[in-house]
């Protein structure tokens, strides 16, 4: 029987200064109907390009440069552009990788999800927004009838995400590509699209070509895995073959660094603080209310009373909407509490003046969700690092050049990248990037908001040695906002759950991870992809 997508020696280059590179050579492997297949790899690996490739969605730099692309027995290499029109959300779903610029921002998110089903004659507009309603809460949305009337910048990065995700299965489609689907997503909406899109493959036979860098994603979901390296396949084969007894040096490597994965010991220590130690930052019954349509209000975080001790990283985790994020947001007066205090190094950050609020900028740095969204397109990345320095007058030109070069080195950039522009890069280089630049004034506390969530698994790993070295030597403090449990086992002293704007559990992270007393918690830990394995289970007990 033939393969739903058969893809046959894909090779693929792109054009950049004149300078041709290619980015996938010779790449071969196929998609059966309502089977799913995991492409992973690192950043650069060519993925991505790979998954773009099959729907003819390569930038214009890009060329396909020889190979045989076949759907449902159809050459589609060959197909116009208006054949495509017919093919792409119809036969074909994508959900793209980067939420922040895929939806229109001056439409409401009803009628984007919508789309797919007007365009396609599936049903009439009218119809279609009803219909978009119901997709918006099978993706996991709360209130989808008022969320369908919100516009894109309402959204949190996972319900953006995950309203990207009821579009690409709107109509169906005989094949969905999903590309790091659930990079932005908690564990619990995680499991739930990654299962919702599991019951429409055995329901209606769709196949899923899944991108990820999560190899424990690709563990419980994938039947077949490919591993991809410098453009090259240098293995595939079933799920359980490819991770049980992997062949390719490059295999092991990516198992050894998913926190998923790995069967380790929580390593680190909680930092004891003295006990008359003053803390960094204090937020003490701190709530934020936002204002809804329909002259309603959100409490987006309720009575919240939190602290981060010096070199102490705190972790705060929860679902997506859990109020984590604004949190965040409130400590670095991002954002005015409705009621409560913040404390910063023992300043009151509600009554301080602009004077003092600029001193303490420095002091405080944030790394944002969605890199592509948080650095300027026009900057060259030596520009994007350099801009705090200059911001604050920090050293002369030469001085701040060499301070960039360090920086690109500790996040482990080539130095070639510095005259390259964020949408050059892959979305785990433009992450890397993001945290070099808040680490350039050397503050006393970083914000990182999902700060790892974009990067595969190898880089992830050298991500957090790298933040774990540098709070050793500077004492520098994070409060680290994630969704990945498996991640904040690896970097936290302490850990801080939150569901629907309040705290519900507080303690070391080996307590909240191994022993915890909250039911809401004993589910986040339920959900955590890599579990079916058993590694999680061996490395936490």
């Amino acid at each position: 029987m033939t393969a739903l997508l058969e893809v046959t020696d894909l090779a693929v280059s792109y054009t950049v200064g004149g300078r041709t590179r290619t980015a996938v050579d010779g790449a071969s492997f196929s998609v059966e109907r309502g089977e799913v297949v995991a492409i992973v790899g690192e950043s650069g690996s060519g993925k991505s390009t790979t998954a773009h490739a099959v729907l003819r969605l390569l930038a214009r730099n890009a060329t396909v440069d020889a190979g045989s692309i076949r759907f449902a027995g159809e050459e589609v290499s060959r197909l116009s552009a208006r054949q495509w029109r017919a093919v792409r959300g119809r036969r074909i779903g994508l959900i793209p990788q980067d939420p922040a610029t895929s939806l229109n921002p001056v439409k409401r998110v009803g009628p984007q999800v919508a789309e797919p089903l007007v365009i396609h004659g599936i049903a009439s507009r009218r119809a279609a927004e009803q219909q978009a309603v119901e997709l918006l809460r099978l993706a996991g949305i709360p209130e989808p009838e008022a969320r369908a009337q919100q516009f894109p910048h309402q959204f949190s990065g996972g319900m953006t995400q995950r309203a990207l995700i009821a579009t690409a299965l709107a109509a169906e489609p005989d094949l969905v590509i999903a590309d790091e689907p659930t990079s932005a997503l908690d564990v619990t909406v995680q499991q739930q699209i990654l299962d919702h899109i599991d019951g429409l493959s055995r329901r209606l036979g769709t196949a899923v070509l899944l991108i990820t860098h999560d190899l424990a994603v690709a563990s419980d979901r994938a039947h077949r895995i490919v591993v991809m390296q410098h453009g090259r396949i240098v293995e595939q084969g079933p799920t359980a073959a490819v991770l049980g007894d992997p062949r390719h040096p490059y295999t092991r490597a990516l198992i050894d660094a998913a926190p998923g994965l790995r069967s380790a010991p929580i390593a680190r220590v909680p930092r004891r603080q003295p006990d008359d130690a003053q803390p960094l930052l204090e937020l003490t019954g701190v709530s934020k209310e936002f204002a809804l349509p329909g002259r309603r209000t959100l409490r987006a975080v309720d009575d919240v009373s939190l602290t981060v001790g010096r070199g102490e990283t705190l972790a705060i985790v929860g679902e997506s909407g859990s109020g984590k994020s604004t949190t965040a947001r409130l400590a670095l007066r991002l954002e005015t509490p409705t009621s409560g205090r913040i404390r910063f190094d023992g300043i009151d950050l509600g009554a301080a003046d602009a004077a003092e609020v600029r001193a303490v900028r420095r002091r405080l740095q944030l790394v944002y969700q969605n890199p592509f969204a948080s650095l300027d397109p026009r900057f060259t990345i030596e520009q994007v690092i350099d801009e705090p320095l200059r911001a604050f007058r920090e050293g002369d030109r030469p001085a701040r050049a060499a301070r960039v070069r360090e920086l690109l080195d500790q996040v482990a950039l080539p130095s070639g990248v510095a005259t390259r522009r964020p949408a050059e890069l892959s979305g785990g280089q433009r992450q890397r990037v993001a945290i070099a630049r808040a680490l350039a004034l050397r503050p006393d506390l970083v914000v990182l908001d999902e700060a790892v969530s974009a990067l595969d698994v190898s880089v992830q790993a050298q991500v957090l040695a790298l933040l774990t070295e540098i709070q050793d030597a500077t004492g520098v403090s994070y409060l680290f906002i994630s969704h990945d449990l498996a991640v904040v086992r690896e970097i936290s002293d302490r850990v801080a759950v939150m569901s629907a704007g309040r705290v519900v559990e507080l303690g070391t992270a080996s307590q909240v991870l191994t022993d915890p007393r909250d039911p809401y918690t004993r589910r986040l830990l339920a959900a955590v992809p890599g579990r079916r394995s058993g590694s999680w289970t061996e490395a936490t007990r």
